[in-house]
C-alpha cells in the first residue's frame, strides 16, 4: 500500500488538472515500476506557502533572489 507524499509551494496556481495528472502518473509510475496495486496507492499533495519553505538555510524567497 503506497503513500506518496508531493509537497510544492503555493505559488504560480496549480490548478485542479495538473494535480489529478501528477496523481495519475504517480500511480501509474508505481504500478509500472514496482507492480503495486493502483487501488490501494495513496497520493497526497500538500502545498506549502513560501514562507513555510525553505532551502540551504534561507527561506526560499531569499535563496531564489541569491541564485538566479
Amino acid at each position: 500500500m503506497p503513500y506518496v507524499n508531493i509537497k510544492i509551494t503555493r505559488e504560480g496556481g496549480t490548478t485542479a488538472e495538473q494535480k489529478a495528472e501528477l496523481i495519475a502518473g504517480v500511480t501509474n509510475l508505481l504500478s509500472e515500476t514496482l507492480n503495486k496495486n493502483p487501488s490501494t496507492t495513496f497520493v497526497v499533495i500538500d502545498e506549502v506557502d513560501l514562507d513555510n519553505w525553505g532551502i540551504g538555510g534561507l527561506p526560499v524567497e531569499d535563496y531564489r533572489k541569491k541564485h538566479t
